[in-house]
């Protein structure tokens, strides 16, 4: 299948070298995070948001069914974006930049906090990861990680949930507070500076205002 073209959107309001994140996103242009960022006082970054993703299929590290009847599958290309990630919009953004970053980290929300996660166990590309509201639920995503060697040494990993996020009809996604816990018990166990915060509300709760709350973290520890 024809991959989709990525819209690119670099946000920078430094001149002296920086860590540099990048941002799948599902809809938007990545501003009203960026945005969210200043307000919560971030040191300076570049951040990259990537947009026109197929979601489900691009963010999905493997096939499955959808989440409930008759939805779209998840396709299990996320391989393939990875590839795409690494070897041409990373190389095209920083060759733009007038200095090299100081470190490289990848964030997301949701499937795409997932995809930033799974990322750990394929690259050495990235230093350091914000899972915010991530699929932590995907089926067999915990017991996979928990067997599979990090491709790279991780120096922080920020994962964050809504409190009520387990409370839904949907069996996939009602055990995503366990999930999550134990991705970062996982963490901590291999020595990975880790933190997970609780938020007020559902998965649709203040997405932006999360998302930056894990780019902060990841810029200050």
């Amino acid at each position: 299948m024809e991959a989709h073209r990525k819209q690119i959107t670099v946000y920078s309001k430094h001149t002296e070298s920086a860590p540099i994140i990048y941002l799948p996103v599902v809809m938007g242009d990545g501003s009203e995070v960026y945005n969210r960022c200043l307000e919560l006082g971030c040191p300076p970054f570049t951040l990259v948001a990537i947009g026109g993703l197929d979601w489900n299929r691009e963010l999905s590290p493997w096939a499955c069914d959808g989440t409930v009847r008759d939805a779209e599958p998840f396709g299990g290309q996320a391989s393939g974006f990875l590839d795409e990630l690494l070897n041409r919009i990373i190389p095209k953004v920083e060759l733009s930049l007038p200095l090299p970053p100081t470190w490289r980290g990848i964030a997301g929300y949701s499937l795409a906090g997932l995809f930033a996660l799974w990322s750990l166990w394929q690259t050495d590309a990235f230093d350091r990861i914000a899972s915010a509201s991530g699929s932590l639920w995907f089926p067999d995503y915990v017991d996979r990680a928990s067997t599979a060697p990090f491709a790279g040494s991780p120096q922080a990993v920020y994962l964050s949930l809504g409190k009520k996020e387990t409370k839904t009809p949907n069996r996939m996604m009602r055990h995503v507070l366990d999930d999550t816990r134990a991705m970062e018990e996982l963490l901590i166990e291999r020595g990975i500076p880790t933190t997970m915060e609780l938020n007020p509300g559902n998965h649709f709760a203040q997405t932006d205002l999360r998302m930056a709350r894990g780019i902060r973290w990841i810029l200050t520890h």
